[in-house]
């Protein structure tokens, strides 16, 4: 399985919120771009990286910050959070990130993120966000009516890089992540579905792992140290 660390981004500093509520917000750090080094010096090779006030905005926000963690670095970066058309993906693109995540995008103007794909095979991974096994959109403040296995089917046949599935009850809470809702996600799709949210510790990882899960990433448990990057990833590689 692969071990993707995570970098949400508010105001300019890398935090953490509980269940996607931005009035319960935990700062870690005002050096998005040293910590992304850290990461890379660390071993990984991709970092996700979380534009919040984009996601809440509808516009790419912390544009500095992604800008610097894409310079510092020879990460493979996916960037998310308010990319909801052509010109703020192509921003991202041309800034040097290797993908982007759309989720609102994806249920709102599926178009746009299918020709996106086209031109960009695998340069696109759709963010599903799930309360209560709907699908939440506008930086999940907004409920779709969508089912997210529905916009899984959906979305596997776009030539997608890759599927990110949280399940926001179980975001930043550290006490768990949805493992069956992500396997069955997996099962039912070719394309890699990328588990999020809730990771506390490294059975956690290693619950995912055996379960099928391809990939996932991890922010909140890695900042607070209940475990080492390194420990993290020979988890998830289950060695």
């Amino acid at each position: 399985m692969e071990l993707i660390p995570a970098i949400d981004l508010l105001d300019g500093q890398v935090v953490r919120l509980t269940q996607g509520r931005y009035d319960d917000v935990t700062v870690y750090s005002d050096a998005p771009a040293e910590m992304a080094k850290a990461f890379e010096d660390a071993g990984a090779a991709r970092l996700h990286v979380v534009d919040l006030d984009g996601a809440r905005d509808g516009r790419p926000g912390n544009v500095p910050a992604i800008e610097a963690i894409l310079g510092a670095t020879s990460l493979r970066v996916q960037v998310g959070g308010g990319v909801r058309d052509e010109a703020a993906a192509r921003r991202w693109y041309d800034a040097g990130a290797e993908r982007v995540v759309m989720g609102t995008a994806a249920v709102k103007d599926p178009g746009l993120v299918r020709r996106l794909c086209d031109a960009r095979p695998g340069g696109v991974v759709v963010a599903i966000d799930a309360r209560g096994g709907e699908v939440a959109v506008e930086g999940w403040l907004e409920g779709s009516g969508v089912r997210a296995e529905a916009l899984a089917a959906d979305v596997s046949g776009w030539g997608v890089g890759a599927i990110l599935y949280t399940n926001i009850d179980r975001d930043g809470t550290r006490e768990g992540p949805d493992v069956e809702g992500t396997a069955a996600l997996q099962r039912q799709v070719e394309v890699t579905v990328i588990a999020s949210g809730g990771i506390g510790s490294l059975a956690h990882l290693v619950a995912l792992r055996e379960a099928g899960v391809r990939a996932t990433v991890c922010g909140r448990a890695l900042y607070s140290g209940a475990f080492t990057l390194d420990e993290a990833f020979r988890a998830a590689e289950g060695s």
